[in-house]
């Protein structure tokens, strides 16, 4: 059984990891913890606004308040920004459903965790906590999920029985060989092709391995907010020092061993960071706003902390940092 880690030398706290959807007799019990867990620290977090994952536009219009870098360009007032000499845009208050879309990577390279959890169980639970902030007031939500075998659409439908039957077909899906990698390109292609009624993507990976899907995922944003779930492990970022180990990839099957070496993990660090900015680029590019959760971290806290600075940035009450990406829920 994961036991939640005492706080590290830096005294960050690494809180508790999602439940464990590895053994198919306790899955029950497992989606019912993770319900409970969502809903007791996200209910009333959007209380009396109809804002969404990702705060923005809708139909009925609302104040203004002074640009920020990253916001929507389309949704500037002119008006006041002649007035006012100061670049303004309009707020706007949604009042029709929201279709949300998510498409949950299930890659070999997800199947594997060093410290709280899986990135497999980050992947689930940052799935229902999406399903829980777009719930309500006639929203619906649909998946994609991209595994070994091939890609998997479950439709955009409404109700807490739908997204228990979202999260069980996630956690039930056969987990992908050694060797295969799960195409999150097409899966992508999926939500433009037929064309989706105007809403949110969440794509939810770790991103590991080329960036191919960049192009699919921009073309999205033409006609979706977009909202990119990172998902991390420690020994993404970098190796310990455990003298010879021998490494694989998930992905391809190939193995090596090595020896842990201060230069090597030096190397490795610095490609992994270098990959990572790689991504962080891509996602930029697509108009995407990211959030990165890790195995050795609360991740329902890191979802808090996205949610509060993106509120703050829509009210106009964050900084200009707060805004780096464009808001979003859609009206249909």
């Amino acid at each position: 059984m994961r036991t939640p880690q005492p706080p590290d030398a830096t005294g960050a706290h690494h809180g508790a990891p999602p439940p464990s959807f590895a053994n198919p007799e306790k899955l029950d019990g497992a989606l019912n913890n993770l319900e409970l867990t969502v809903r007791r620290r996200l209910d009333g977090l959007l209380q009396g606004n109809h804002l969404g994952l990702v705060p923005g536009p809708g139909s009925e219009p609302g104040d203004a308040r002074p640009y920020y870098p990253g916001d929507d360009v389309r949704r500037m007032d002119w008006s006041v920004t002649a007035r006012t000499t100061q670049a303004h845009i309009r707020q706007s208050v949604a009042d029709r459903e929201l279709e949300t879309w998510v498409v949950a990577d299930l890659s070999a390279s997800l199947d594997f965790g060093s410290t709280l959890c899986e990135k497999r169980d980050l992947v689930i639970a940052a799935c229902a906590a999406v399903a829980h902030l777009t719930q309500g007031g006639g929203n619906r939500i649909g998946a994609v999920i991209a595994s070994g075998g091939g890609v998997h659409r479950i439709p955009a439908r409404g109700g807490r029985p739908h997204i228990q039957y979202l999260l069980r077909t996630l956690a039930t899906t056969e987990r992908t060989a050694i060797g295969h990698r799960a195409d999150v390109g097409t899966a992508l292609e999926q939500l433009r092709r037929p064309p989706r009624r105007r809403g949110l993507a969440v794509v939810i990976s770790d991103f590991v391995g080329p960036t191919d899907w960049a192009r699919s995922l921009r073309a999205l944003n033409a006609r979706h907010d977009l909202l990119a779930i990172e998902v991390l492990d420690p020994l993404d970022l970098e190796l310990p020092n455990i003298g010879v180990a021998t490494l694989m990839d998930p992905e391809s099957g190939r193995t090596k061993e090595v020896q842990t070496t201060a230069k090597l993990r030096a190397e490795f660090a610095h490609i992994a960071s270098e990959h990572r900015q790689e991504v962080a680029t891509a996602l930029r590019r697509a108009g995407a706003a990211q959030l990165t959760l890790r195995t050795d971290r609360d991740w329902i806290a890191d979802v808090l902390r996205f949610v509060m600075e993106r509120k703050r940035g829509w009210t106009g009450a964050g900084s200009p940092r707060a805004n780096l990406s464009r808001q979003s829920q859609v009206r249909a």
